[in-house]
């Protein structure tokens, strides 16, 4: 009976190294109650990164879970499934936290994420399809033939043409972080990868083509160590390509540790948890004392999490637990406890703030490098969007732009009539002058009196 408890402890302690200090336990309870205040507004389309934090947590509130996962499959399944609002589009914008469609630009954070609004200009939904399928098993859902079962299918189809992509661009038609999700998605599943299917994301990684301009993709980083963490722990790799996963683990592991700053960060506040994933996901959390750094930072600055996707991403990590925990779930004798925290509207402050909105396009693209340059008046407590609604209303000067949804909200697609093409790993980057990178997105940020903010047409 001895041995058997110490062999029951061996297997049970890893999962447990990582899970949150007690005496914090309160803050992150705070987290999932804010992000079930969020979920419950019909307004918003069913998102599954959503669900699955929700999922992942400790306490619950079980019967608001299962009306959501009807919704979740309504939406994804319906007769429009591949329609942009079937395709995790909301009806009205998620606050987004990314000011680019694709990838993170030096200073900002997840842009590549973005991109999960599915079947966009013709391509594939390979992010969108993922979060789907790591959404039914996180329910416990067997995948049985009918929709459902199909989407194992379509995901491997997905991938195949999203790789397409390399032979044209040179990456894949969404992203590598897209490519790196669908792997792993598979992987929780427990559905065999083909080799192939992985060694080309294995090569991307090995030629350090996850980095970004001149910042290193963490986000990107951290998703395809997860996925190559999972096929290795679920004994889906081979032969030689087992220790080549192994390896490519350790190294990217050694690349995050590399990307945190002074302030804790890997990355930044916004990278961190899912970076924080791949030390949770390897058991390697509590021997990295930047780990510790990095959950001590996070816990600090809860409250730049206002976004619901950015969230979503917080809370797996705050609660010790990776994406691969999804694949052990088995959905009984959950804590039935969760209470909502609903969003409170702020009205807007009082007079009016001056804002400078400029538009910057490199030379060899526009006749003009400057296509904008004015003063915009909004009303104090602002977004950066009521600016640009703004300035696309006054008379003089006119300002045009236009914006697409996904599930982390809206991003710009085009500005000034320039639009920023995802074939040509082109996006509008926002700025506060002289060169800050904003973390947060339009619908999200907020200026203060006298800023100059800058849209500039850059390359990822």
């Amino acid at each position: 009976m001895w041995r058997l408890l110490v062999l029951l402890q061996a297997v049970v302690l890893p999962a447990q190294l990582c899970e949150v200090p007690e005496e914090v336990a309160a803050q992150v309870r705070t987290m999932s109650a804010r992000l079930l205040g969020l979920a419950e507004d019909p307004a918003w389309e069913a998102n599954p990164n959503i669900y699955v934090a929700l999922r992942l947590a400790d306490d619950h509130d079980l019967a608001f879970e299962a009306q959501y996962l009807a919704r979740l499959k309504d939406t994804f399944q319906g007769p429009h499934s591949t329609s942009p609002q079937a395709a995790g589009q909301p009806k009205r914008p998620l606050p987004q936290p990314h000011a680019a469609p694709h990838s993170r630009a030096p200073g900002a954070h997840g842009h590549h994420r973005s991109a999960v609004a599915a079947g966009k200009r013709g391509r594939p939904d390979t992010g969108r399809l993922a979060l789907q399928l790591l959404a039914l098993r996180a329910a416990c859902q067997p995948l049985d033939a009918g929709a459902e079962g199909h989407l194992v299918t379509r995901l491997k189809y997905s991938l195949e043409t999203d790789w397409t992509g390399s032979q044209r661009h040179g990456h894949p038609l969404t992203n590598y972080y897209q490519y790196s999700l669908g792997i792993l998605a598979l992987c929780v599943q427990r559905k065999q990868v083909r080799e192939e299917v992985s060694r080309r994301l294995l090569a991307a990684e090995q030629q350090g083509r996850f980095s970004h301009g001149h910042g290193h993709a963490v986000d990107t980083e951290a998703m395809a160590g997860l996925a190559f963490a999972c096929l290795d722990q679920a004994q889906l790799a081979r032969g030689a390509l087992v220790s080549e996963l192994q390896e490519a683990v350790r190294n990217m592991s050694r690349k995050l540790l590399q990307a945190q700053g002074h302030d804790g960060f890997f990355g930044n506040v916004f990278s961190t948890p899912l970076a924080m994933q791949l030390f949770i996901a390897t058991n390697t959390c509590e021997s990295e004392l930047a780990y510790n750094r990095a959950r001590a930072a996070l816990l600090q600055s809860l409250d730049n999490f206002t976004n619901p996707m950015a969230i979503s991403q917080l809370l797996p990590a705050l609660y010790g637990r990776s994406y691969l925990d999804i694949a052990s779930m088995h959905c009984q004798g959950e804590r039935d406890t969760l209470q909502p925290i609903r969003p409170v509207t702020q009205p807007p402050g009082p007079g009016n703030i001056i804002v400078r909105l400029v538009v910057e396009c490199p030379k060899r693209l526009c006749h003009h490098h400057v296509l904008y340059n004015q003063s915009v008046s909004v009303p104090t407590g602002s977004s950066l969007l009521d600016v640009l609604e703004a300035a696309s209303k006054q008379g003089h000067h006119a300002f045009t732009f236009k914006t697409q949804d996904s599930l982390y909200g809206p991003f710009l697609t085009t500005v000034m009539k320039v639009e920023a093409k995802w074939q040509e790993r082109r996006y509008w980057q926002l700025l506060s002058a002289p060169d800050t990178s904003l973390q947060t997105g339009i619908a999200d940020y907020k200026p203060h009196d006298g800023e100059t903010l800058i849209l500039r047409l850059s390359k990822w």
